[in-house]
């Protein structure tokens, strides 16, 4: 059975619309919108990169694109230095496999839908799709800022459900993405797989004793993809895969490992701000999977934790009563978010990093 789209009911009404163009940079179709919007004295723009669902195409996320920008555009308008303040256009591209990608639609599907190979495709698609959005970062100003009038002052992203799991990856290996606003997603790929293999009843979860461990290594998610999550995945990346245990999320590292921890996170997320929202009664995407991993990073970047330099925002949000939806409330959140790291950003922080 498809899974529903997770934005169905997250707009009561159309949300005004606004101007898109599309352009394809890197050989993907790429749209952009609210670029005829921008105030004419406007120089230092934001993106908001836009990452959809599984089973969806980019254009389920132009409402979004519409509801955040015309908001944010809305505030402008009431300030005096309008030309000081960012810009802001938003960018959707469909991810890896999916609407103009679509190569194989069996490996957009789950175990339990046929996917024998459902961890490994799922994995490298978002992945994949966090790549490309690097590589899109890099060249679009040449695209849509040909004559260099303005510039690219700060990146967003956010992502639902799949795209949720590509902003993770986003958040952690681009250092020009700054902000990151994750929907019914999940940092810890492990965590979540292994819950689904169970429920999907897999026989490299049910055949051993006790269950599920050999699953890790097994056919269903394979040693080389552990290994992928150990180098991609924020929690493969900061707590390891098969070696981890549970107790491993509510102690605080060695000195020892600490020490590779600090330049790590310092490089993966030092001065950035993350917001995590997620269903309570989500049952695709699970927030008891995402919970620990969350738990341990929250304990690390806090007031007394061994990462407090860092200086990093995390706001985790639980909505009670939600499913695997984006639902309107979450949408208020995301837009409130976006304006404040947006207004966090000094000018003249802005001008210098227009300039990188």
């Amino acid at each position: 059975m498809a899974t529903p789209n997770p934005l169905e009911r997250t707009h009561s009404q159309s949300p005004a619309p606004m101007s898109k163009k599309t352009h394809v940079i890197a050989g993907i179709l790429c749209t952009i919108y609210g670029y005829d919007e921008l105030l004419p004295e406007t120089k230092n723009v934001a993106c908001l990169w836009l990452l959809n669902p599984r089973l969806q195409t980019q254009a389920c996320m132009e409402p979004v694109a519409f509801s955040t920008i015309n908001h944010w555009n809305q505030r402008l308008k009431q300030k005096q230095d309008r030309g000081e303040s960012q810009g802001l256009i938003a960018i959707s591209f469909d991810q890896r496999n999916h609407g103009s990608r679509e190569i194989d639609p069996l490996a957009n599907q789950a175990w339990n839908a046929g996917n024998e190979k459902h961890a490994q495709d799922m994995f490298s698609i978002f992945h994949g799709t966090s790549l490309d959005t690097s590589q899109l970062i890099t060249y679009l100003p040449s695209y849509i800022f040909p004559s260099s009038d303005r510039h690219i002052s700060s990146n967003l992203v956010l992502g639902i459900s799949l795209g949720g799991h590509a902003a993770w990856h986003c958040l952690f290996s681009e250092p020009r993405i700054t902000t990151a606003i994750i929907i019914i997603g999940c940092p810890d790929y492990t965590r979540l797989m292994s819950d689904r293999a169970r429920l999907s009843k897999l026989e490299t979860w049910t055949e051993t004793t006790p269950p599920g461990s050999s699953f890790l290594g097994s056919v269903d998610f394979p040693t080389s993809l552990v290994k992928a999550v150990e180098r991609y995945d924020p929690a493969g990346m900061c707590l390891g895969v098969v070696s981890r245990s549970e107790e491993a999320f509510d102690q605080a590292p060695s000195p020892e490992r600490q020490r590779d921890l600090v330049p790590l996170l310092k490089h993966c997320l030092e001065g950035k701000r993350i917001m995590n929202l997620a269903g309570a009664a989500d049952k695709l995407v699970p927030y008891a999977q995402a919970e620990p991993y969350l738990r341990w990073l929250k304990r690390a970047i806090g007031p007394h934790g061994w990462f407090k330099e860092g200086q990093v925002t995390l706001e985790d949000i639980v909505f009670d009563g939600v499913g695997h939806e984006m639902s309107p409330d979450m949408l208020q959140a995301s837009i409130r978010f976006i304006e404040e790291s947006l207004e966090s950003i000094p000018a003249k922080s802005r001008k210098v990093a227009s300039k990188l």
